[in-house]
């Protein structure tokens, strides 16, 4: 089946170009721990850094959206990944916040966790987007700089303000100024992600890994290290640690970190590249320290005292994955009731405690609740990041569709894609 076929032939090449660059989403750690589907070599990337053209304001008009069937369907389809919602200790088929979404609104929701990988979820749906036909799904959660290109194609509906208030009322801040949608008219944060360092204290003999340039030509570490199959996120970091600034850099930059990390595939200081896959050899000790993303390293950390994470010195990448209304869907208000009702403190703090990723309410909207569930949880800077982490946060540069495609080139060149 052609993909792309009904596009126009720029696009068409864009997003071909964009599907083919290796970059895709991680599928969540307890998912994979809970299917033993974490094996050694997989090359999934984790959830992303905006890295879209920002297009959003200039030209990516949502497309025609087609009649509202909510006020006569009571129901909702929401599509989203494997265990990235509260589930009951308990009884795995119950999810106690939709449950009670359900009971106070009347609508019925059809849970779908089919979203493993944003590049394959998007391939799945394409032929229906590009036809101008429903998806069959009136809610998806997406990463970032997919959200992007589904705005900037016209496949994304706006979303009503007037049905979202908590959003307006309870949002953090930072998260209005996304690149890839500014202003969030078409998208809401579901959680936020951070790229930091993580190391087992075991493994280095408890010796700290607090540095890029430590992961990258620290003797002690050698062939213990793993750097993260995303672009964005290994260049992102290593261009931090040289100085640089992620949301505004030249080609030298990108290609004084490709250096620098080849360097280091070169004198075989790096074990290997991977995705989620990390989490099994860290907690094992195979691998002593790596990128990581931080709502795995919160659960690690649960289960194993050994695991610990540093946020460094000059700064850490973050990112969002995003709820999301697809052009044409059937129940459009219907979704919006639920972006609202996940953004009420008490129903975002029940499933921040489960999820254990950022959330994306302000902390003095949240921690009160987060407290009433567990304190750890509402101190935790990784999943109510503190100003301190707040203040070394950057995000990756707004990118091109040839430009990123150049960069990919390259990256995957290096690591062997």
């Amino acid at each position: 089946m052609d993909l792309f076929a009904g596009l126009p032939e720029p696009l068409a090449k864009a997003w071909e170009r964009s599907l083919t660059s290796g970059r895709a989403a991680s599928s969540r750690r307890r998912f994979l721990a809970a299917t033993g589907a974490i094996a050694a070599g997989t090359a999934l990337a984790g959830c992303g850094i905006p890295g879209t053209d920002d297009s959003s304001d200039k030209g990516g008009a949502t497309k025609e959206k087609g009649k509202d069937y909510s006020k006569t369907e009571k129901e909702l389809n929401f599509s989203n990944w494997p265990l990235y919602i509260d589930v009951d200790e308990k009884d795995e088929n119950k999810r106690p916040t939709l449950d009670r979404f359900q009971q106070e609104t009347g609508i019925k929701v059809k849970y779908t966790e089919d979203i493993n990988d944003n590049v394959e979820f998007f391939g799945k749906i394409q032929p229906q987007l590009a036809a101008g036909q429903d998806t069959g799904r009136d809610l998806i959660v997406v990463t970032d700089w997919m959200a992007g290109r589904f705005i900037n194609s016209g496949w994304a509906l706006e979303i009503d303000q007037a049905n979202t208030p908590n959003v307006q009322a309870n949002m953090d801040p930072r998260f209005l100024a996304a690149a890839h949608d500014r202003g969030r008219r078409y998208t809401a944060p579901w959680t936020g992600l951070s790229t930091v360092i993580a190391y087992n204290k075991k493994a280095t003999n408890g010796k700290k890994v607090e540095s890029v340039t430590q992961l990258l030509s620290d003797s002690s570490l050698k062939g213990k290290v793993a750097l993260l199959t995303e672009m964005r996120d290994t260049i992102g970091m290593t261009m931090l640690d040289l100085g640089k600034d992620t949301a505004s850099f030249t080609d030298d930059d990108f290609d004084a970190a490709l250096a620098a990390v080849q360097k280091a595939v070169d004198s075989k200081q790096i074990r290997r590249f991977t995705g989620n896959d990390y989490i099994e050899e860290l907690s094992k000790g195979d691998i002593g320290a790596c990128l990581a993303w931080a709502g795995d390293v919160v659960q690690m950390q649960a289960e194993n005292e050994d695991i610990e994470f540093v946020i460094p010195e000059k700064g850490y990448l973050y990112s969002t994955d995003d709820m999301l209304i697809p052009v044409k869907a059937r129940h459009k208000a219907n979704a919006e009731a639920l972006i609202n009702f996940y953004y009420d403190p008490k129903n975002a703090a029940e499933a921040a405690a489960w999820i254990n990723y950022i959330c994306p309410l302000s902390a003095d909207k949240v921690v009160p609740e987060l407290k009433k569930i567990d304190e750890a949880l509402a101190s935790d800077p990784l999943i109510v990041p503190d100003e301190a982490m707040i203040s070394k946060g950057h995000v990756f540069m707004n990118l091109a569709e040839d430009k990123a495609s150049g960069y990919e080139d390259k990256f995957a060149k290096l690591i062997g894609a």
